[in-house]
């Protein structure tokens, strides 16, 4: 068995309480993507306490930029093996979360885990961004978007701020310095009707893995022509 103890070490360092029964969903959810990583890449991470550190933990941190007992509704873009979402679910059960990725196979794959865990309220959506982006019943729904995919601020706003409804907000997972990536994003996000917040930078508990949280808050309604069609924000971000 694997030791929990750095584990719970971490989260209350994040200052989160878990119960047992939520400690041994996250055990579960390591055990089916290390197993299921053996037909599919999901991760390059598969040893334990890495993994606890730079998934769970990682995906927790967001609680240095965001109550999350003050937020209801959130959607993970480009989730992959369902980073952050899933963590956050099990860490707060009473978000209503939905799961959107390009790739259908990790789709099923996260399927399965939310059977497994017997998660409530957790949608999970095969699709791109910028076509989800226009739908009524995505567009402006949510109080919180994630995403820990790999892209420029510009790009990923694109894709992001148009689910946040208005007083929400859009929180991209960066890693090193941003100042350069922030000033250039500035005006698209102006664009999108987001502004950037408080910056929040840090290194996660007991490693010496740098993580930047960047907020981007809703300040007004995202123009009816962006997203732009599937592709253009990575090809041509706004200016």
């Amino acid at each position: 068995m694997y030791s929990i103890e750095s584990f719970k070490k971490k989260v209350d360092m994040l200052h989160i309480e878990l119960s047992d029964k939520q400690y041994n969903q996250y055990v579960t959810y390591y055990e089916m993507v290390v197993e299921k990583n053996k037909v599919m890449n999901l991760t390059g991470i598969t040893e334990f306490d890495e993994f606890i550190d730079k998934h769970y933990i990682d995906s927790l941190s967001i609680v240095n930029a965001v109550d999350m007992h003050q937020v209801q509704s959130v959607i993970d873009v480009g989730t992959g093996a369902g980073f952050p979402g899933i963590p956050l679910k099990i860490a707060f059960p009473h978000l209503k979360i939905t799961l959107l990725d390009s790739l259908n196979k990790r789709i099923n794959f996260l399927n399965e885990v939310v059977e497994a865990l017997g998660l409530e309220n957790v949608e999970t959506c095969h699709g791109r961004a910028e076509d989800f982006g226009h739908r009524k019943e995505y567009r402006e729904q949510y109080d919180l978007c994630t995403s820990r995919a790999v892209a420029n601020l510009s790009t990923l706003s694109e894709y992001c701020v148009p689910f946040v409804k208005i007083g929400g907000q859009f929180v991209s997972y960066k890693s090193g310095n941003v100042d350069n990536e922030l000033k250039e994003s500035e005006k698209a996000i102006r664009i999108l009707g987001g502004e950037i917040g408080k910056v929040c930078s840090f290194v996660l508990p007991e490693t010496d893995f740098a993580r930047t949280l960047v907020p981007i808050k809703k300040i007004k309604s995202t123009g009816k022509k962006y997203p732009r069609k599937a592709g253009t924000p990575l090809k041509e971000p706004l200016q």
